[in-house]
This record gives structure tokens, sequence and C-alpha cells, in this order.
């Protein structure tokens, strides 16, 4: 019982710093860049760790060369659902569609189950997820403004559902939970920051002396997000706690309506209620 409460818990925390992560990476002027220096500010903030967790053994390693390629094809996929949408409409697509993805994947590689509860509020979230993709008022489908942001959201939902099954694999793998937090974070930054000097060098360089405080900031909140989430993993299944992580689309929604001042405020908060109902509903099924 203290477990399962534990595990909820770490979800909900896990919600409401990933979407202020997230709110931050979307604030920036280049998002590619923004992500590059979160990652980095993350593995620097958790490098001491490296000396005093348990030394990853050959099968985390083993773990971590899979995962590695799957947090870059998710960053990759992010990168582009939130340069080319706003974040009340791209991250709630993103987050609640990864968990009916997460559920099905979980349940083909690691043997997890739900019951019919927990498919119905999945199905819940679905449809709350339709709202959201809905296009503006007056407009059809084939005029929708936003086509190629929805698309890239709906491919990075396919990239959460990846992570967040390799990730469950490691957190069980490692010597603990924490030696397996530590070097996904470790790592976890190589690929998406050689991408940005590829691409942006001069805008990474100038960002980073210009705007550090702010990665170092947006560092920290993934680190407390994702290692709060990864740490759930031992406590409750995996699609649980992906579902427990994606109420973060109501704070993102209310973000983006207060902050970023992005349109159709009311009706996408109340898709994001709806969604995030339908994901507890998940939770609390089974």
């Amino acid at each position: 019982m203290h477990s399962a409460l534990a595990g909820v818990a770490l979800g909900l925390f896990s919600a409401l710093t990933l979407a202020f992560a997230n709110l931050a990476v979307k604030m920036g002027s280049d998002i590619l860049v923004s992500r590059s220096i979160l990652s980095m500010s993350a593995a620097a903030l958790l490098l001491p760790f490296a000396f005093i967790v348990p030394v990853p053994d050959a099968a985390t390693f083993h773990v971590l060369a899979f995962a590695i390629p799957a947090h870059f094809l998710y960053q990759s996929f992010l990168i582009q659902a939130l340069g080319r949408g706003d974040l009340s409409l791209v991250f709630p697509v993103m987050r609640g569609g990864s968990p009916l993805i997460t559920a099905i994947v979980a349940g083909l590689a690691l043997g997890e189950a739900l019951t019919a509860t927990e498919w119905a509020g999945l199905g819940i979230a679905t449809i709350a997820v339709v709202v959201f993709a809905l296009p503006p008022r007056g407009r059809g489908l084939r005029t929708h403004p936003d086509k190629a942001a929805l698309g890239w959201a709906l491919a990075t939902a396919g990239g959460i559902a990846l992570y967040n099954t390799t990730d469950a694999w490691g957190v069980r793998t490692a010597p603990t939970p924490v030696t397996y937090i530590v070097w996904l974070f470790l790592f976890d930054w190589i690929c998406v920051t050689a991408t940005a000097i590829i691409l942006r060098r001069r805008a990474l360089v100038a960002t980073i002396r210009e705007k550090w405080r702010y990665g170092a900031a947006a560092g920290a909140l993934s680190i407390l997000s994702f290692g709060a989430a990864l740490y759930a993993f031992s406590f409750v299944e995996t699609a649980k706690v992906s579902a427990l992580r994606e109420t973060s689309v109501v704070w993102a929604a209310i973000m983006g309506a207060l902050w970023l001042r992005e349109g159709f405020g009311w009706r996408r908060i109340l898709a994001a209620l709806a969604l995030a109902a339908g994901l507890m509903l998940l939770q609390f099924g089974g």
C-alpha cells in the first residue's frame, strides 16, 4: 500500500515539474538549442552522483544502448513539435497519446495487463486528445493550420512510449534505480548536443553565454521530473506511472494560456481536465 502511494506521489510530482521544464524550452528562442542546454545542464548537475551511486553493471549498459537512441528519437520529434505548434496544443496531444501506446507496448514487452476500467480510462483520454486536435472553428481538416505540429506531436507520443518501456526495463535491471537514472542523464545530452553543434553552433554558444541560468533551471526540473517517474517504475506498473505523469497536460494547457498567451485557452484547459480524468481512471481502475 505504501509503495503504491509513493508511486502515485512521485508520478504527480513528475507531472508538474515536467510541464515547467517544457515551458522553459518553449520560451527559448531556438527549441533545439534550448533542449540541448537543458540536457547538458542536467548531465552536469548529476555528474557528482556518478561517484556515489552503485556502479552500473554490464546489464545496465546493455539497456542504455537501447535507451539512449530511444531518448534521442523522442527529443528529435519533440523539438519539431514544439517548434511548429502551441505548447497547449502539442504537449497534451503527445503526452496524452503516449499512455495508450505505452500500455500496448508494455503489455507485449513486459507482460503487464490492464483491466476493462483502465482501458475505459484510456478511451476517455483518447477522445480528449481528439478534441485538442480539432481545427479552429470554421476550418476543415484539409485546411487545418496545425497539421504538421499534430503529426510531430503524435510521433513524439510514440517516442515517449518507446522510452518509457526501455526505462522501465532499465530501473528494474540496474543495481539500483538511482544508478540507471544518473547514468541515463550522463549519456542523454550527447546526441542532441551534437545535433545542435552541427546545425546551430553560433546560437548554442551565444545562448549558453547569455542564458545559462535558464538552462540550469530547466535541467534541474528535468532531473526532478524524470527521476521521480523512473523511480516510480520500481513501485507500480509502467502504464500507470506514464498515465500519472501525463496529468502534466493540465498544467501545460494553463501555462500556455497564461504565460504564452496561446489561443483556445478554455477549450484546451477543459479538454486537458478530461484527459487527466481519463488518465487517472487508468491509474485507479485496477
